[in-house]
């Protein structure tokens, strides 16, 4: 549980994204900034709701690092992040449908690591997750309002 639960830290799809923005041809640098962007945003919106309602995480012993940085507990942050990742991979060519499959099954389980690990309430994974289908269905959206009111960055991103 403990590496299902990290692989979803946000710098390892910082990391990640930037392995494929570079490696990648145009559909994959167009997918990194995607997911890029999208995440961004994502990051943004989970902190401020983390900031407002000030849930406090449940008793537990593992992940001081998560205790530490970020002692708010609700939404969880994680479970966002993976569904908005399985969100967004089902609507790109860019990723193989098998894929697709696999970060789905991933995301589930990353929100399962987060109660098992005792790091969050099963609410706030629940929560987590559906502000992540949220996510992945507006962010494609304003990905098309950026590159409309910014082409000229959009299209430095995709070369």
């Amino acid at each position: 549980m403990r590496v299902v639960s990290h692989s979803c830290d946000s710098w390892y799809w910082l990391i990640g994204i930037v392995l494929l923005w570079i490696i990648g041809g145009s559909r994959e640098k167009s997918f990194a900034f995607l997911l890029a962007f999208g995440l961004g945003f994502l990051a943004l919106f989970v902190l401020a709701l983390k900031f407002l309602i000030r849930r406090p995480r449940p008793e537990g012993e593992w992940g001081q690092i998560y205790r530490v940085t970020d002692p708010h507990s609700f939404p969880s942050g994680h479970a966002a992040r993976a569904m908005t990742v399985a969100m967004l991979s089902s609507f790109t060519s860019a990723v193989p449908v098998w894929l697709v499959i696999v970060l789905w099954v991933w995301a589930l389980l990353v929100g399962y690591s987060r109660v098992a690990l005792r790091l969050h309430y099963f609410s706030d994974v629940i929560v987590g997750w559906l502000i992540g289908l949220l996510a992945g269905m507006l962010i494609p959206l304003l990905t098309g309002i950026f590159a409309r009111l910014f082409p000229e960055i959009y299209s430095w991103f995709l070369r």
